[in-house]
Parts: C-alpha cells; sequence; structure tokens
C-alpha cells in the first residue's frame, strides 16, 4: 500500500468519525432539550419558616349577658298618665319611670289615712280617760285594734297606689319604650327594657375535658365581630356544677369590663382561655399543608449546584391553628424555605423558581372585612 493511499484512508476516518462524533453531540443536546421541556421550572410563592412563641388555648362560642336585665312592666292595669324617662337613657335605681292615672286610689287613701288618724286620736283621749278610770281597759283595747287595722287599711291601699308607679329596679341603660300617653295598660304589658351593661357577662360551654384546666378567677378574653380587632378582658365567674349528660359539655361564665357599654347583651362571642405554660413553635400559613392520605405534607425548596432550586416533599405533623397559621411540630426546621403557593403542580426534585409578589394571608388575627 503506497503512503498517498495511507493518507487518503485516515482522512475518510476523520471524515466519518467527525460525521459519527456530531451525531452523537446532536443527540445529547436533542435529549437534554427534551429532558427541560419536560420537566420545566415551576413558579412557586415561599416563606421562610419561623419560630414563634404560642399560649395554648381553650375557644368557645359564647353569648352575652347582662348582669341584671328585665322587661319593665306593671302588675296592675290603667291608663298611663305620666312618662318620665326617654328612650335609651341611663336611669338610677328607683328613678320614677312611668305613672298610671290613680286618682281614685289617692282618694281613697287619704279616706283611710284619715281614718286611722281618728282612731289615733280616740285612743289618746281614752288613754287620758282611763287614768282617772273614766274608761275600761276593755276600750283602750279597743281603740287600739281599731287604729292598727285603719293603718293596715292605709298602707295596703298605700301599696295599690305604688304599684300604679313604675321604677327603675337597678341602675342601667333603658330600651325603646313601646307605650304611650293616654294608652291603656293590660297587667303585665312590656314598658320598656332596663339592662345593667358594667360589668356584661358572657356564657359558654365548654366539654367536660377541659375541666382540670379551667377554675374559677382565670384570665378570659373575648371578641365580638362587630369591634374587630379589640379583646375585652375579664375572669371566670362561675362553673357549672353540673355537666350536661346530652352533651357531655359544661356551662362557664366570665364576666367581662364594659364601661364603654360596647358590648350588649344577646351578642355572640368567641372566648378564649389562656392555659398551660407558652410554647416556642415552627408555624407557616396554612396554605403551606397539604394533606393526603398518607399524612400532611410541605414541599422545601433545597438548592442544586450553584443556582438550581428544587423542591423536596416531606411529612410534617401539625399541631393547633391560629387564624391563617398552624404549627409544625415535626418535619420542618427553623429557617427551611417552604412553598407555600404552587403546590400542586410539584412532585420531588421538580425545579422551580420562586415569585413572592404575592403571598397567601398569615395572620394570627385575621379580620373579615365586608366589601
Amino acid at each position: 500500500m503506497t503512503r498517498r493511499m495511507i493518507i487518503m484512508l485516515v482522512a475518510v476516518g476523520v471524515v466519518f468519525g467527525g460525521l459519527y462524533g456530531f451525531q452523537l453531540f446532536k443527540a445529547s443536546m436533542i435529549s437534554k432539550v427534551m429532558a427541560g421541556l419536560a420537566n420545566p421550572p415551576q413558579t412557586v410563592a415561599t416563606v421562610r419558616a419561623a419560630a414563634d412563641t404560642w399560649q395554648p388555648q381553650i375557644e368557645a362560642v359564647g353569648s352575652l349577658r347582662a348582669v341584671s336585665g328585665a322587661d319593665l312592666s306593671l302588675q296592675v292595669a290603667g291608663i298611663v298618665s305620666d312618662i318620665q324617662f326617654t328612650s335609651g337613657a341611663t336611669v338610677a335605681a328607683g328613678q320614677v319611670l312611668l305613672k298610671l292615672r290613680a286618682d281614685d286610689d289617692i282618694a281613697k287613701l287619704a279616706s283611710l289615712e284619715a281614718t286611722a288618724e281618728l282612731y289615733a286620736a280616740t285612743l289618746k283621749r281614752d288613754e287620758e280617760q282611763l287614768k282617772i278610770h273614766a274608761v275600761s281597759q276593755a276600750t283602750i283595747d279597743t281603740d287600739k285594734a281599731n287604729l292598727k287595722n285603719a293603718r293596715a287599711l292605709a298602707d295596703q291601699q298605700r301599696a295599690l297606689v305604688d304599684q300604679k308607679t313604675l321604677r327603675a329596679p337597678f341602675a342601667g341603660r333603658l330600651g325603646i319604650r313601646s307605650v304611650d300617653i293616654g294608652q291603656y295598660l293590660s297587667a303585665g304589658t312590656a314598658i320598656v327594657t332596663l339592662q345593667a351593661l358594667d360589668p356584661i357577662y358572657v356564657d359558654f360551654y365548654l366539654p367536660q375535658q377541659t375541666l382540670d384546666q379551667i377554675k374559677v378567677g382565670q384570665a378570659a378574653a373575648a371578641k365580638v365581630d362587630t369591634y374587630p380587632g379589640t379583646s375585652f378582658k375579664g375572669d371566670i365567674a362561675a362553673i357549672n356544677p353540673k355537666v350536661d349528660s346530652t352533651t357531655r359539655n359544661v356551662q362557664v361564665r366570665a364576666v367581662l369590663g364594659n364601661s364603654d357599654g360596647r358590648l350588649l347583651p344577646g351578642m355572640y362571642a368567641t372566648v378564649a382561655l389562656a392555659i398551660g405554660q407558652p410554647q416556642r413553635l415552627i408555624t407557616l400559613p396554612q396554605t403551606a399543608i397539604t394533606a393526603n392520605p398518607y399524612g400532611d405534607t410541605v414541599f422545601i425548596v433545597d438548592k442544586k449546584g450553584e443556582d438550581a432550586l428544587v423542591a423536596r416533599q416531606a411529612f410534617v405533623k401539625s399541631g393547633a391553628t391560629r387564624g391563617d397559621q398552624i404549627a409544625v411540630t415535626e418535619g420542618v426546621k427553623e429557617g427551611d424555605t417552604v412553598i407555600v403557593a404552587g403546590q400542586m403542580k410539584l412532585r420531588n426534585g421538580t425545579p422551580v423558581t420562586i415569585n413572592n409578589s404575592s403571598l397567601p394571608t398569615a395572620d394570627a388575627s385575621p379580620v373579615i372585612v365586608d366589601q
């Protein structure tokens, strides 16, 4: 074989080797592109797991009740002659609110009082006569009985007159009056409601399992949706000594300060009772937790290489919730980057890109705003 033929063979081998290498490089590049298309990076939102101190507490829904409250009425019938209050006014105990027409009863009372005065004068005169033996002891005894009877009749009539006057049985705030001057009222007709608002009770029920965690004097806090973000402080005033045999719940009453009168009887409130010692827990937005038949999971972002980020699925144990937050007792460490939005398109090892321009709320005390 000549030198020229050898050179030609080598040249042909180089050409074919180059073509083969180019084909291998092309196939490798196509494979990488296809892999990238099959598993593209997914955009997610994340938060950094942080530790927070939570006070364990028991929550219940209760109803507000006035310490003293009544729908005022009179026990006798009559026509309204005088109204001495305005709707919504604050009144003192014993203050006169309304009077019924009582002219006949007052006149009869005057007659009975006059009769009693006459018997009193007769008794005094006969007692002087007894000293000189002008009358007998029997006469004195009769005079005393007559005077006693006359005074009793006057007291009876005075009570009847008093029944036609409505007075505030205790201090408080009046409601809206439902009667007018000149109106005939039957006995027992509701005239106006009176409520003592400071302090105010909140009654609620707790499961029997909590009895060893509550006691009289324990601090309580109540919230009502009328005043978002406001907590009304108080303490437990009484615990019912009987557990309901149907629900196995026990009734508890707390007393709350209400000097400004914002809380009204009949409102419902959420009551929180602090129990035990504060605990330091890892907390996350509730949207970070994904439930499945095998247990709760979260996706944690890990670094892969210099710049690449991938999602790693981790099983967790969750604890108490508070507003938009949830406590995680196992599976997440403080400082972990946890995905809170976009998990539905993830699996182990999925590449991710982070965009935290819009994060889910994570408020421990969210406020519902009507729009």
